[in-house]
């Protein structure tokens, strides 16, 4: 009995979608160009990428995730 294994559509990949610092501030109220500067500085979340020595950018998905890791959760 031999498995059947199909390759993974690319299409079921989906592509990031990728953040400038600005765009990550307008979708975080009270965050600043200036606070994700010394995040960054600190080594803290959000993970960012810096693909040439002036541009740095962030993953939907990562800044996603992190918003969700910082939920409250009311007491009982």
């Amino acid at each position: 009995m031999s498995a059947v294994v199909s390759a993974i559509r690319p299409s079921a990949v989906s592509a990031p979608v990728w953040l400038s610092p600005a765009q990550v501030c307008e979708q975080i109220p009270g965050m600043t160009e200036e606070i994700l500067s010394e995040r960054r500085k600190k080594n803290l979340a959000p993970r960012y990428f810096k693909p040439s020595l002036k541009t740095v950018i962030y993953d939907q998905s990562d800044i996603t995730e992190w918003i969700r890791s910082t939920a409250s959760e009311p007491r009982a």
